[in-house]
C-alpha cells in the first residue's frame, strides 16, 4: 500500500495527543476529515493501531510497533527536506572543480575567498591538474566543471571560451635580456631567446605545448625540463637559464634577482576554456559558483 505523509503525521499526533478532537485540531483537519486518515490507514495496513473508547485512545500492540517506524519516517522525510531547502538557498552543498596549478595558486584563492565568505555552508574540492587531467575529471563527473587549456568540444563535453594569457621572459637582473630590448620582429625575437640556455617545464605542460609551436621550427638550447614552476624559479635565478611562462603565474617570479618581460610573439598566447558536461545540469551551489567564476575571471596583462 502507499502511505501518505499526511497519514504518518496523523497517526503520530493521535499517538502524541490521545484525542481524536485535539489531533484533528493540531492537524488543521475537522474531525471527521481526520478520523476518515486514521481510518484509510488501518484499513490500508490491514491492522487496528489505536483501541478506541468514549474516554479513552490508545495506541494498540501493533501500534507500538508501527509508532517506532512512522517517528523514523517523519525524521528522515524531515532531514531530506531541510537539506533540499538548504541545497536551493546554498547553506549546503558541495562543488567539484579542477583547473591548471597557474589558476589554482595565484588567481582562484581571492575568488574562492568570496564566494566562501558568502556561501560558508558549501564545500569545496579543488584538483589543481593540468589541463588533460581537469578534462578527465569533468567527463568521469569527479568534476562539475574545470578550466583548462585544452578545446575538449565532444559529444559530451562543451568548452568555452574563458580568458586568454600571455607569456612572459624571465631572466636573473644582471642577464643581458634583462637590461635590452628584443630584436624587432618574431624571427630575431626568436632568435635571441633561443641562442640563451632554457630551463623549460615538461612536455605534458600546456605551456611547454605552447612554446614548441611558437619556437618551431627554431630549435631552442634546454638544459633541463622539471615539473614545477617553483623549480623553475629557483633554477633561473641560480643563473642556470632563462624561462618563459605565463602572465598568470608571474606571482612566482616576484623577486629581486629576477626580471620579468611581456613577449610578443605570434602565437604566443594561452587560451583557457570552461569545460563542463553536456548532460547534466549543475547542482545549485556549482551553478553558484561557476557564475561568480565568470564574473571574476582573470584579465591577463
Amino acid at each position: 500500500m502507499n502511505i501518505s505523509s499526511r497519514q504518518i503525521d496523523a497517526f503520530l499526533a493521535l499517538a502524541a495527543q490521545r484525542s481524536f478532537t485535539r489531533a484533528a485540531a493540531q492537524c488543521h483537519l475537522s474531525q471527521p476529515a481526520f478520523s476518515a486518515l486514521i481510518r484509510a490507514l488501518e484499513d490500508g495496513l490491514g491492522l487496528r493501531l489505536f483501541d478506541r473508547s468514549t474516554r479513552h485512545v490508545g495506541l494498540t500492540a501493533e501500534g507500538e510497533n508501527f509508532h517506532a517506524s512512522a517517528l523514523r519516517i517523519r525524521a528522515e522525510v524531515d532531514a531530506a527536506l531541510a537539506a533540499m531547502r538548504d541545497a536551493a538557498t546554498l547553506r549546503r552543498g558541495r562543488v567539484a572543480i579542477a583547473l591548471l596549478p597557474s589558476l589554482a595558486a595565484g588567481w582562484l584563492p581571492g575568488v574562492l575567498a568570496g564566494f566562501h565568505a558568502r556561501h560558508p555552508g558549501v564545500e569545496l574540492d579543488i584538483a589543481d591538474v593540468l589541463s588533460e587531467p581537469c578534462i578527465e575529471r569533468v567527463a568521469t563527473g569527479r568534476a562539475d566543471f574545470a578550466l583548462a587549456a585544452i578545446r575538449a568540444d565532444t559529444p559530451e563535453l562543451q568548452a568555452e571560451p574563458f580568458c586568454r594569457d600571455g607569456f612572459h621572459l624571465v631572466c636573473r637582473t644582471d642577464h643581458p635580456l634583462a637590461a635590452r630590448p628584443l630584436p624587432g620582429g618574431a624571427p630575431a625575437s626568436l632568435r635571441a631567446l633561443a641562442q640563451w640556455p632554457f630551463i623549460h617545464l615538461a612536455r605534458h605542460s600546456s605551456v611547454r605545448q605552447y612554446l614548441e609551436a611558437a619556437f618551431h621550427p627554431q630549435a631552442m638550447r634546454t638544459v633541463m625540463e622539471v615539473e614545477q614552476l617553483a623549480t623553475v624559479t629557483g633554477m633561473v635565478r641560480a643563473g642556470l637559464g632563462i624561462s618563459v611562462v605565463p602572465t598568470f603565474t608571474l606571482f612566482h617570479f616576484q623577486h629581486p634577482d629576477l626580471a620579468t618581460r611581456p613577449l610578443t610573439l605570434p602565437g604566443l598566447t594561452r587560451q583557457i576554456y570552461l569545460v563542463r558536461r553536456r548532460d547534466r545540469n549543475l547542482s545549485a551551489a556549482a551553478q553558484a559558483l561557476h557564475a561568480h567564476v565568470l564574473r571574476e575571471r582573470p584579465r591577463s596583462d
